[in-house]
Parts: C-alpha cells; structure tokens; sequence
C-alpha cells in the first residue's frame, strides 16, 4: 500500500517515493562521509601525538668546535715543522683545520667570519716552491705588493670568482722555506688583517729556515 503523505492528504506517486528514497540515501551516505572524516583526523592526531612522544627531549646538540691550536699542536709534533695559526675573533667559525698531503704538503685552515663575509683560508705550503701560489690561484690576475706589519705581500685579484673557488681575493708571501697564503670570498681588508697578524709566526720561520 502507498504512503500516505500528510501534506498531500493522499498516498505519495511512485516517482515522490523514489525521490524521497534517493534523498535519504543521500542524507545518509553524507553522514556516513561526516563520521569517516572524523574518524580519520582523529587517527591522524593520534599518529602525531605519538611521534611527538616518541621524540627525544634535551638540547639540541651543536656541531663540536674545532681547537685549532690543539690541531697545530699535533700537526707540528707530527712533522717536527712550525705551522702558522692567526690570532682571529672567538666568534669565527672554524670549517676546517687539517695536514693536507701533495705535494708540497699543506697546512690549511678554513674560516667563516659570519655576518656575510665569506670563507677565508690560510694555507702553509710546507717547503713549496716557487710556482705553488700560481696553481693554488688559478686565473689569478697579479695586484699590487703590499707592506703588512713589516711583511711584504703579493696580492692577487680574481676577474670572476665564480671560475676560481669563489676566490675574490688573495695575498702569498714566502716564509722561510714555506710559502704562506690568505685568501677566499672574504673583504679584501678582512683579509689584509688577516695576513697581518701573522707576522710575527712569518719571522719565526724565516728565523728557523737560516
């Protein structure tokens, strides 16, 4: 018998009953949906309540600092030569301090002074050669010779740095047998000072090479 439909006041057409079928299917597929999305964020959040658990609590630990005058240390022990370190500020970062074999074997510290000033590198060529700075400075151009604290300095420049190690600028200047060389993407006056305050170590081993 067909449903009677009050606000007809009759039984409802075969077409009204599907109709209202359709719709309450609809309705309840919707509700259906509703739950299942629910369901799901609240798995979601449980995963990730979790994982935040699971994480270990403390400090995050920061690269250990490199002791570039222990690393001398050790390195002049081990070959029985003076190296050079240069006097810089604590809040430099330190990238690099390590004996580098070739030939000549190098001494070679890598800096980052911060603040965007690039990298800058003190290299000891241990008993180089004369053409040593030419190779370590590729398509460097000659610049003027300049006097740092007593210490003359050829100084080098880079028409594009982007062809030779980001190298913007460079000085080299001879220490006894060695060969010492600053230089990197650092100002050119961050760098001049740099080379400075390594004049007294310069006159230490021109001293020993006598």
């Amino acid at each position: 018998m067909a449903r009677v439909v009050a606000e007809l006041g009759r039984p409802e057409t075969p077409s009204e009953t599907a109709a209202r079928k359709a719709e309450a299917s609809r309705i309840y597929r919707g509700s259906q949906t509703m739950r299942n999305l629910f369901a799901a964020l609240i798995a979601t959040l449980a995963v990730v309540i979790i994982i935040v658990l699971m994480v270990p609590r403390g400090d995050i630990e920061r690269p250990s600092s490199i002791d570039v005058a222990a690393v001398a240390e050790r390195v002049e022990r081990d070959i029985k030569h003076p190296v050079v370190v240069p006097p810089v500020s604590d809040d430099w970062r330190v990238n690099s301090a390590k004996l580098v074999s070739g030939q000549p074997t190098q001494w070679e510290i890598i800096y980052a002074p911060g603040d965007g000033q690039g990298f800058l590198r003190v290299s000891q060529g241990i008993q180089a050669d004369a053409g040593w700075a030419s190779r370590e400075l590729q398509a460097a151009k000659l610049g003027e010779v300049l006097t740092l604290d007593g210490v003359e300095w050829q100084s080098y420049t880079f028409a594009d740095p982007s062809k030779s190690g980001n190298i913007s600028y460079a000085l080299s200047t001879i220490a006894g047998a060695d060969q010492i060389l600053v230089f990197g993407s650092s100002p050119e006056k961050l760098i001049q000072e740099t080379a400075a305050e390594l004049a007294p170590q310069i006159a230490e081993l021109k001293d020993a090479a006598q």
